[in-house]
């Protein structure tokens, strides 16, 4: 039976995503949707595009990739990050090119599924809200506004308030282990952080996971391998 697999911020961590796939034992009529950040910080963006474009992956618009975006298309340098002038080297046209189709977020209407990067403020409606908000929310603020962890420390995750439907499948916030509520379900397990890469398959409820070879980055959040 065909499957839907979705996989969790891989962060250039290529030799992981080949592990993961080949774990996975993908097949040809299987959907896979990783859930945005497929680059930067890790060592090997241009690596991790190529297995994405090779295994016809549909990858949803993460922050750094818009980052990436935004700085190209209006000439807007001084928003970048170190790391992203190292992934910037490595990548060629070809893999501007798949970045640019990058979308939004992808639904599966007859399992009433999102699949989306950061998230969604609870108060309108999931579709209509911007790119901004749903590649980048983590928590929400006192001002109900969304918010990233590291500016309202306090705050509860959008997760906490979300209610559904639709079920959302999203990443953007590290942590230790999946994070599975009744409407919602987080699989960033900070591969990049020394954690893990996590795919969910739909189908069955399950999950694979790899472990990072090492330690590309450090996280605030995360501060040891995770």
């Amino acid at each position: 039976m065909p499957r839907t697999i979705a996989i969790g911020d891989v962060h250039g961590c290529a030799d992981e995503l080949q592990e993961l796939l080949d774990a996975l034992k993908v097949k040809t009529d299987d959907t896979i949707i990783q859930i945005g950040d497929l680059v930067n910080r890790g060592p090997q963006s241009r690596r991790v595009i190529e297995l994405a474009r090779k295994y016809k992956i549909q990858a949803i618009l993460g922050n750094h990739e818009l980052r990436l975006l935004t700085a190209l298309r209006e000439k807007r340098p001084k928003i970048l990050k170190d790391y992203d002038l190292d992934t910037i080297q490595q990548l060629e046209a070809e893999d501007w090119q798949y970045l640019e189709q990058l979308q939004k977020f992808k639904f599966d209407g007859k399992r009433d599924i999102v699949f989306v990067h950061g998230g969604f403020l609870p108060n309108s409606p999931w579709y209509t809200q911007p790119i901004e908000i749903a590649v980048n929310i983590q928590v929400i603020n006192k001002r109900g506004k969304a918010a990233k962890r590291s500016d309202a420390p306090e705050a509860p995750s959008w997760t906490k308030k979300w209610k559904g439907p639709p079920f959302v499948i999203y990443g953007h916030t590290p942590r230790r282990k999946v994070m599975k509520q009744k409407y919602s379900l987080g699989i960033d397990t900070g591969c990049v952080y020394g954690g893990k890469l996590t795919a969910y398959v739909v189908e069955d409820d399950s999950f694979v996971q790899v472990k990072a070879h090492r330690v590309y980055a450090l996280s605030k959040r995360l501060p040891k391998p995770v």
